[in-house]
Order: structure tokens, then sequence, then C-alpha cells
């Protein structure tokens, strides 16, 4: 199925085919396609670009498609890494964290830190964590894999 190009969203390189791989979803996906391409928010004379999830309903694509700007996929995959080598040592603790110390880390990021830290808001944190980790672990095939390409990826890039 091909990306529409018509929309705000100008895609410049697609992955046409990422319903074939979109993890557990593989083959049953409604995200049909990625894509990095410009951003549909750009104003006149100031570009960007973004990266695109497409979804498709099976009639017609879906106001559900996300696009992000490129550093928030990035912050997003640093989050990730964060939690998977949090949860690494998390059974230490009776609820999978320290109730006196939420915060796990703070990842510099341009002069400042990213947060991260649990959410002790959610009043299900007890019962959602453990969920959690349960899903980190079942899908740790899946996200192993693509964490081995994408670390693959980056030492040929030289980082």
């Amino acid at each position: 199925m091909k990306i529409p190009t018509m929309l705000k969203h100008k895609p410049v390189i697609v992955s046409e085919n990422y319903g074939n791989v979109d993890g557990r979803n593989a083959y049953k996906s409604d995200a049909k396609g990625l894509s990095l391409g410009l951003a549909q928010w750009n104003d006149r004379g100031k570009v960007d670009i973004s990266a695109k999830v497409w979804r498709y309903t099976g009639e017609k694509w879906s106001r559900q498609s996300e696009e992000l700007p490129l550093h928030r996929v990035l912050d997003l995959s640093i989050l990730i890494c964060r939690t998977m080598m949090y949860f690494r040592e998390a059974y230490r603790y009776d609820k999978l964290y320290d109730m006196d110390n939420t915060q796990i880390d703070r990842v510099g990021l341009q002069g400042d830190a990213m947060t991260v830290e649990i959410c002790t808001d959610n009043e299900k944190i007890d019962e959602d964590i453990k969920l959690f980790n349960q899903v980190l672990s079942d899908d740790g095939e899946i996200i192993g894999e693509r964490l081995r390409t994408l670390s693959r990826l980056l030492k040929e890039m030289g980082y």
C-alpha cells in the first residue's frame, strides 16, 4: 500500500511494508508505513523534517497516524533504552520500584536533563508496573533485535 504524498506531511524516505514487521502486530498491523519527510507543521521559511507512522483502517488513512520531529523519535529511543536498563535490576524492589526514590535517572541533553522516573500519579502503578515488566520480558526478542540493529548502525556511523 502506497503512503499518501498529497497530504501536509511530504514523505521523502519511506518504508511502505512496515505492517509486515510491526513487532507482534506483524502482518495484521494498522501501521502500514513509516516515513521521514517534510513536517506538516512547517511555516514559511522554516522547514523541519519529521518521522511519521502511517495507519490505515482498511478503508482510509487514519487520523491516528503520528508525526514526530526526529529529535523526539531519538528522545523516545533514549527513554526506551534507559527504561530497559532500569528493569534489568527492578526485581530488587518488592514493587519493582523504590517508593522512596522514584527517579530512575536524569539524562543530560542540551544543557539540562530529561528526568526518567516511575509515574506514581498512576493510581494503579503497582499493578501496571508488573504488567509493563512482563510485556518487556515477553517482547525482549523483538525489542532486542531492533536494539542490536540500531547499535550496529550507530557503530557504522561512528557513534
